[in-house]
């Protein structure tokens, strides 16, 4: 099987470094990373992801912006996005997925749940 590419775009380097090290036990995945919306935009220019975990409160571009500018994509449309965030209120989980998220995981992040929706995500069993 082909490498899955996962897209982690986190302005907190602790935070990316611990998503990437809870990913890294799924076998035939490479990390990307980013630290806003505008470098992550930035890379899918130029390199195929498979699938987004970003965070809503980054400076420059949100995670919310991201979502709906990947949406808006045709090239990027159909990309898995799943937000990984602090806002744990009902009305940004719904927010996040009528622009179009597939998933929501809200921080502090359990290392269980980011695998289970990246491999469900990713259609990895």
């Amino acid at each position: 099987m082909a490498d899955k590419r996962i897209l982690i775009v986190e302005d907190s380097p602790t935070m990316r470094q611990l998503i990437a090290y809870s990913l890294k036990r799924l076998s035939g995945v490479s990390i990307v990373e980013a630290g806003d919306g505008v470098e992550a935009l930035k890379k899918m220019a130029t390199e195929t992801v498979d699938l987004i975990l970003t965070d809503i409160n980054m400076p420059i571009m949100d995670g919310l912006k991201l979502v709906s500018l990947v949406r808006g994509d045709a090239r990027l449309r159909n990309i898995p996005i799943a937000i990984i965030t602090t806002e744990g209120a009902a009305e940004d989980r719904e927010r996040a997925l009528a622009l179009g998220a597939n998933d929501y995981i809200v921080k502090p992040i359990q290392s269980g749940r980011v695998l289970a929706v990246a491999r469900e995500l990713l259609g990895i069993s």
